[in-house]
């Protein structure tokens, strides 16, 4: 038996909307923003499916572990999310696709209603490929139609938005969950094996900028969208420091590797070298071995490792170890935000099609802040000084899962760009490595 599925109500959605995410523009009006959300809601619905378009129906079908979901999953729920908190409250007489969609494809939301669990998503052979790119075929009519009719609000417009940035974050985990499952294949099949190699360009000595600290502002404070765990905008106070210029390579974790680094626990936390131990960890994740190197499983199949790439798929756990086996420390994300501030958002990002961190040019401060890895941070995921949780369904999209988890900053080789901001707060739990993420060094200055 399902059970019954809830559906907010009108003010619920109101009362929510901008508190998740900034809304409206300063001095737009409401039609010309929705003329222009019409064009990023058509741009952003195409680049997911171009992401599934390179995969059969039994790739999309497959998880491979619980954390991840299967790609057709993913198709499913970006479209009932615009289902449920868009075109019920738009359209409230459009008929929904299928009563039971809303089941299967919640993906957290307990205000909504219960859901199929999680591990369990890989299990769901019907509804068929097919029949999930009719239901994304018929959400995307009604929400063309309603913004084609210009007769949108702005609170509507806002939740609309969100689910803009919802659906660029379910095309990362797309990128993430499929390299995971693929993996799991002994024939390493790649995702396109016509991606770019390597960039060319040499990684260079590991260089510091000092920063000197003091005072500062960090947080979203602007007219445009933010998620709501990036606000209030608030004050910190940093001691100097110095951040590196680059994140740290793989030939620099190779070296961590070739010196033991797994099997030294005075380079871990507890928890961290606990996790080693079980889970038997002897390089990071996608390396085999490879005569006397290594290679590695990308999303074009295994290729050479290059070692003047940015590492990636490292655990926070790892990441803290290679940055003590360097001398140094992983930043908080205070001081990568700092230092990050005013940063135009451009690198190795989704558009570049490498969908892979590769090498740059040195840089003269702090390069590669946004694109190539995640970079995690020393900081704990958790509420800003006066966060508060909005009311309703989409509150639970970000203020319940600040504990056990830490924070990465500054986007990856299968973030779009126009996703991004020095104040994005991504979080994941310390020992996840099925994400693109790596690390950039610190060191205190005192």
């Amino acid at each position: 038996m399902l059970g019954a599925v809830r559906h907010l109500t009108f003010p619920e959605v109101d009362s929510t909307a901008a508190q998740i995410g900034a809304g409206k523009r300063r001095g737009e009006p409401d039609r010309a923003r929705a003329a222009t959300l019409r064009e990023r809601f058509d741009a952003v619905r195409r680049a997911t499916l171009a992401l599934a378009a390179p995969l059969s129906p039994e790739d999309q079908q497959v998880q491979s572990m619980p954390d991840a979901s299967p790609v057709k999953w993913h198709l499913a729920h970006t479209t009932w999310f615009f289902e449920e908190f868009v075109l019920s409250r738009a359209l409230p007489r459009r008929p929904r696709f299928h009563p039971r969609f809303a089941y299967l494809f919640n993906s957290y939301y307990e205000a909504v209603g219960p859901r199929h669990e999680r591990p369990r998503r890989g299990l769901l052979t019907r509804p068929s490929l097919a029949e999930v790119h009719a239901y994304r075929a018929h959400v995307d009519a009604g929400v063309g139609e309603w913004l084609d009719a210009g007769r949108c609000g702005g609170g509507e417009l806002d939740v609309l938005e969100l689910g803009l940035h919802h659906e660029q974050q379910h095309q990362e985990l797309v990128l993430t969950d499929v390299k995971h499952a693929l993996f799991q294949n002994p024939l390493r099949p790649a995702w396109r094996a016509d991606l770019p190699g390597p960039s060319g360009a040499a990684a260079g000595p590991l260089r510091f900028e000092a920063l000197p600290g003091g005072l500062v502002e960090v947080g979203d404070g602007g007219a445009g969208f933010a998620f709501d765990n990036e606000r209030p905008r608030h004050r910190a106070f940093l001691e100097p420091f110095a951040l590196a210029a680059r994140p740290v390579s793989n030939g620099e974790v190779a070296e961590f590797v070739a010196e033991g680094g797994y099997r030294r626990p005075e380079l871990w936390l507890s928890d961290g070298f606990a996790a080693v131990k079980a889970r038997g960890w002897e390089a990071p994740l996608y390396w085999e071995p490879d005569g006397g190197g290594f290679a590695e499983f990308t999303l074009a199949g295994t290729r050479p490792l290059d070692l003047d790439a940015p590492a990636a798929h490292l655990s926070f756990f790892e990441a803290d170890a290679v940055a003590r086996f360097l001398g140094a420390r992983l930043p908080t994300e205070e001081e990568w935000e700092a230092a990050a501030s005013g940063a135009e958002v451009a690198g190795n990002l989704a558009e570049a099609g490498r969908y892979h961190p590769c090498a740059a040019a040195s840089a003269d401060g702090p390069g590669q802040l946004f694109g190539d890895v995640w970079e995690w941070t020393r900081s704990a995921y958790a509420p800003y000084p006066g966060f508060a949780p909005a009311p309703g369904a989409l509150g639970e999209y970000n203020g319940k899962f600040m504990v056990s988890q830490l924070v990465l900053r500054g986007g990856s080789a299968f973030t779009p760009a126009s996703h991004l901001r020095p104040t994005y707060r991504n979080f994941f739990y310390p020992d996840a490595r099925w994400q693109l993420a790596g690390l950039r060094v610190a060191k205190d200055l005192r």
